[in-house]
């Protein structure tokens, strides 16, 4: 499968061919499409699933993503030779998050930001457990260290992730310059292991204007208009001088930024966002001073600067996505830009486990009969196709290929 980092239309032009095939095949009779009708039950005979049962709720008109309303107004119960589970993760759901938090990263986080709607709550994992599927590396998960509380949220703690370029000096609530390879757009689970060895849950960017102009890059198709809206020539504008209009409404108003001329102001504004005086200018200073000589060395050691000198021999990145070398502390390369970065929840690398037709199995490892899985309710394929770590960009790649084994299968 290829990656997909970014689509042209985003997360809705993904879906829509998809979703015009399912609305052609309901005009026609082939497709019952049933919203609001929640599923609470797996139905079992003989230890075979054979249908589903739950409630319909209230009809309810809200925005994308807001939570909707969970009255009550009926029962249902169908029924069929096959049912397929594609209900997505848990990202939503913190208690479990931090219920499978993996032992290998330290306590769990006590603050998160939820990079998914409330509907990604992780349900239908527990009822098909309950039907006799079996849920396997179920500490398997996949959180960003580089989120930012949405100033516009959409949904309940709404989190929005940094797609950053490798310029940002990355330091620890201490205070502390993270070494390599936790860089900016790096090693996510090493980083996210490093900041929970701190005993905080959050971390710092210090940057300058010519780097978040350059480097900064959101995730969220309302993040990114441009390529939502298909439109060449808003996606043309982002040569322009200056950050692109998403980036300058967080700058903004986002309450995780900090923008000052000089340093010391910079380090008094962090401590002053989190109440608290762990952050010391001086020891700030060095790291920054230390880094900024390193730009006119040639032979450079500093393994971040030898990335971006690497990452600049590329065409397209020296070009539109990395800024070139500068001082920190210079005052042209101003205004000082501080990010306080939060842990997003999103990505569930384990789930049911099932064999290559998607077919769920049970405590033996044995078929499940009627009962099939697909996507991230499955670990993307399998229970956990990605093992431990993933290449950015491949997600969508194993929601859509085990998908398409479902459906051959029962297609036969």
């Amino acid at each position: 499968m290829p990656r997909f980092h970014i689509v042209w239309g985003t997360g809705p032009g993904l879906v829509e061919p998809f979703a015009k095939k399912v609305l052609q095949a309901e005009k026609v009779g082939k497709i019952d499409y049933k919203p609001r009708h929640r599923v609470d039950e797996l139905i079992t005979k003989n230890g075979e699933v054979i249908g589903i049962s739950g409630k319909v709720l209230e009809e309810c008109q809200i925005e994308r993503g807001q939570e909707s309303s969970r009255i009550e107004v009926a029962d249902f119960e169908y029924f069929a030779e096959s049912v397929i589970v594609a209900s997505g993760g848990i990202g939503a759901n913190m208690e479990l998050v931090r219920q499978n938090w993996p032992k290998r990263l330290g306590n769990p986080p006590k603050q998160m930001i939820a990079g998914v709607p409330a509907f990604v709550d992780g349900r239908m994992l527990k009822i098909s457990e309950n039907a006799g599927a079996r849920i396997v590396n179920k500490d398997r998960m996949w959180h960003y260290t580089e989120g930012l509380k949405n100033w516009k949220p959409i949904w309940n703690n709404h989190g929005i992730r940094i797609l950053p370029g490798p310029s940002s000096m990355w330091f620890d609530a201490l205070g502390n310059r993270f070494s390599a390879p936790n860089f900016p757009g790096f090693d996510t689970l090493s980083t996210l292991e490093a900041i929970q060895k701190t005993g905080h849950d959050y971390s710092w960017f210090i940057l300058t204007e010519k780097i978040i102009e350059k480097e900064f890059a959101l995730s969220g198709s309302e993040q990114n208009p441009d390529l939502t809206n298909k439109s060449y020539l808003q996606l043309l504008k982002r040569v322009l001088p200056g950050p692109p209009t998403p980036i300058k409404s967080f700058k903004e108003f986002g309450e995780d930024f900090i923008v000052e001329r000089s340093l010391k102001d910079l380090v008094d504004g962090m401590n002053q966002l989190v109440g608290n005086d762990l952050l010391d200018f001086m020891k700030i200073k060095e790291q920054i001073l230390a880094r900024d000589r390193e730009i006119e060395n040639k032979f450079t050691k500093d393994i971040q600067v030898m990335a971006i000198q690497s990452a600049r021999n590329y065409v397209g990145d020296k070009l539109i996505r990395v800024a070139k070398p500068h001082k920190f502390l210079d005052p042209q390369n101003g205004p000082l830009i501080a990010v306080r970065l939060n842990l997003l929840t999103r990505k569930t690398l384990g789930g049911l486990q099932t064999n290559l037709n998607g077919q769920v199995l049970n405590e033996a490892g044995e078929i499940l009969k009627g009962l099939y899985a697909a996507g991230e309710v499955s670990g993307f394929g399998g229970g956990g196709i990605h093992g431990y770590r993933s290449l950015e960009g491949t997600f969508v790649g194993g929601c859509l290929f085990s998908g398409r084994q479902v459906g051959n299968y029962l297609s036969k």
